[in-house]
C-alpha cells in the first residue's frame, strides 16, 4: 500500500472514530450536560404537510399532547379524508384511555385544516413534511416553506428512505442547520419509535429539544446520522430481500418463513405479513433508490428488487392496502 493510500484509510478511520465518539456522547451523556427543556415553551405550533396515513397521525398525537396543529393537503377531500381517519382513531383511543367525547372534542379543536401551503407554515414552529416519498416534491416544498417560514422554525422530514440532507438541498445554510428527518411509523398512533437523523453540524441543543418534544408526545426518540434508512429500514430492508429470496429459489413456502421468524425470532410478524402491511409499493420504492444510487448501498444486490416483486408492485399488488400482496385479505 502506498503511502498516500495509507494516509487516506487512516484519515477515514479517524473521520469514523470522530462520528462515533459524537453518537456515543449523544447516548451516553459524556458531553457537556444540556439543561432538560420544556418543549412547549419553545415549539408551540406545529405545521404537518400531508393529511394522509402518517400526517393524520402526526397531527393526532401532537394534539393529543397539547400542541397546536396546523394539517396541509393540496384538495379539501384528501384533508376531509385525513381528519375522519383522526377522530376515528381518537375515538379508539378515548376508550383506552378512558376518556369521554369532550376530551375527543378538544384534542380535534387543536387541529386546523388548510390548503394555502404557505399560509400553513407562517406561525409555526416546526414544520413536519409527510408527503409523497419523492425527493424532487419534497426539496420543491422546503424551497417554497423557507421562504415563508420563520427564521428559527425547525423543518422535519418523515422520510424513510432518503436522506435528509438530499432533502434539505432546497433550503439556505442557516436553515439546514435546523433541518432534521423525524421518522415516525405505522400506525402512528399505536407505535412507540421516532427516529431523529440529523446532518453534520446540527446543534445539539436542538437535537435535546427534539428528544424533549418526541417524549413530549408518547414517543421514544432515537438518534441516528444521516445515513440511508437510519436505523430500522437499513436493518429491515436487507431482512426483507433474505426472505423474499428464499422463496423465490424454492428453500421454503411464504407461509413456513413467517412461522419460523414468529416462533423461532420471537418476531410479532413474519417478513412477509410485514410486507404486507406497510406496502410493497413502499419497500420497492425504497430498495430501488438506494440500489440505483445510495452512498455506499449502489449496486448492493442486497437492495435490487427482485422480478417478482416489480411485477407484484406493476400489478397493484400490494398488500392489506389493496386486498392483495404475499397474501389475500377479505
Amino acid at each position: 500500500m502506498s503511502s498516500q493510500s495509507s494516509n487516506r484509510a487512516g484519515s477515514s478511520r479517524q473521520t469514523a472514530l470522530r462520528r462515533q465518539q459524537q453518537v456515543l456522547s449523544h447516548l451516553q451523556g459524556e458531553k457537556q450536560a444540556v439543561p432538560t427543556q420544556d418543549p412547549k415553551k419553545t415549539i408551540r405550533q406545529i405545521a404537518v404537510y400531508g393529511a394522509g396515513i402518517m400526517g393524520s397521525g402526526i397531527a393526532q398525537v401532537a394534539a393529543q399532547a397539547g400542541y397546536k396543529v396546523v394539517l396541509w393537503d393540496m384538495r379539501p377531500a384528501d384533508i376531509e379524508r385525513g381528519m375522519a381517519a383522526v377522530k376515528k382513531s381518537l375515538e379508539r383511543t378515548a376508550k383506552r384511555l378512558k376518556k369521554d367525547a369532550e376530551w375527543v372534542n378538544q384534542t380535534l379543536g387543536l387541529i386546523s385544516t388548510t390548503t394555502d401551503q404557505l399560509q400553513a407554515c407562517s406561525g409555526a414552529d416546526l414544520v413536519i413534511e409527510a408527503i409523497v416519498e419523492d425527493l424532487r416534491i419534497k426539496q420543491k416544498l422546503f424551497g417554497a416553506l423557507d421562504q415563508a417560514a420563520k427564521p428559527d422554525c425547525i423543518f422535519a422530514t418523515n422520510t424513510s428512505s432518503l436522506l435528509v440532507r438530499d432533502v434539505a438541498a432546497s433550503v439556505g445554510d442557516d436553515r439546514k442547520k435546523r433541518t432534521v428527518a423525524l421518522h415516525f411509523f405505522n400506525p402512528v398512533a399505536m407505535m412507540k419509535l421516532v427516529e431523529i437523523a440529523y446532518m453534520d453540524g446540527t446543534d445539539e441543543r436542538l437535537l435535546e429539544l427534539l428528544k424533549a418534544w418526541v417524549r413530549d408526545i408518547g414517543k421514544t426518540p432515537v438518534l441516528c446520522r444521516d445515513t440511508p434508512g437510519f436505523i430500522v429500514n437499513r436493518l429491515l430492508v436487507p431482512y426483507n430481500s433474505e426472505a423474499r429470496m428464499l422463496v423465490e429459489r424454492g428453500d421454503a413456502t411464504i407461509e413456513d418463513v413467517d412461522t419460523a421468524m414468529k416462533l423461532g425470532a420471537g418476531y410479532p410478524m413474519g417478513p412477509f405479513e410485514l410486507m404486507d402491511m406497510t406496502g410493497l409499493d413502499t419497500g420497492y420504492h425504497i430498495m430501488k433508490g438506494w440500489y440505483e444510487g445510495a452512498p455506499g448501498l449502489k449496486g448492493d444486490i442486497r437492495f435490487k428488487p427482485t422480478a417478482q416483486m416489480e411485477q407484484m408492485v406493476k400489478d397493484g399488488h400490494l398488500g392489506r392496502k389493496t386486498g392483495q400482496g404475499y397474501y389475500k385479505y377479505n
